[in-house]
């Protein structure tokens, strides 16, 4: 890695703000993001599942119906260039087959090694408690959220990580199936108007032991 490579890594790392408002001029293209979503689902899964699922709220219709959800949140859903909303599918478990045949397809796992370990997954699953499956599910949204937020950072937007919003609602409300889907955050993205606020961390000493 070279100087200047960590230099940037460093820059997206501690130059990151929490943007509450952002310049409403600025639109991200579809292509784009697409693009930095692709970068946030190469995030870890356990057992890749990928339980991530995503709904990219950038119309002034969208944000409408997002609005009355997100009532703390007003500044990030106005003028923000979009709101992700990020769930997990409870049903993830329906893309498994299609995950591993697609490493083999492309030749990053052997065909016996998937056909032991697809079945070997679909019976760790069954055996999961619907609390313990959805708390795995929720690790995996907390990695591909903060994987967005600095694929966004790279490509030079800024975000807000949201977490008070109308949770028992917003799946409705977007039109996707309340038991199936299950919401972790929003996420506001643009171009920040502002600097935001620098905020202090505890020292690594104190939150880290040494055995």
């Amino acid at each position: 890695m070279t100087q200047a490579t960590v230099n940037d890594f460093n820059h997206i790392i501690t130059g990151r703000r929490s943007i509450r408002n952002y310049d409403p001029s600025v639109k991200i293209s579809r292509e784009e993001m697409e693009e930095i979503l692709s970068e946030a689902t190469l995030a870890p899964s356990s057992v890749n599942l990928q339980p991530w699922r995503f709904v990219v709220i950038d119309s002034e219709e969208g944000k409408e119906t997002l609005k009355p959800l997100a009532m703390f949140n007003q500044t990030q859903v106005e003028t923000s260039a979009a709101m992700v909303a990020v769930f997990v599918d409870m049903n993830s478990t329906e893309y498994l087959e299609t995950i591993y045949n697609q490493a083999v397809d492309e030749g990053k796992m052997p065909a016996e090694v998937r056909d032991r370990q697809v079945p070997a997954i679909q019976g760790l699953i069954e055996q999961l408690t619907e609390e313990q499956y959805r708390e795995m599910n929720v690790i995996d949204a907390g990695l591909v959220s903060m994987q967005f937020m600095l694929a966004a950072r790279a490509h030079g937007y800024d975000t807000n990580p949201i977490g008070g919003f109308e949770k028992d609602k917003i799946a409705e409300a977007l039109d996707l199936d309340k038991e199936r889907y299950h919401p972790i955050m929003l996420l506001s993205i643009g171009k920040a108007a502002e600097d935001g606020y620098e905020s202090v961390r505890l020292p690594v000493d104190t939150v880290t032991e040494w055995k």
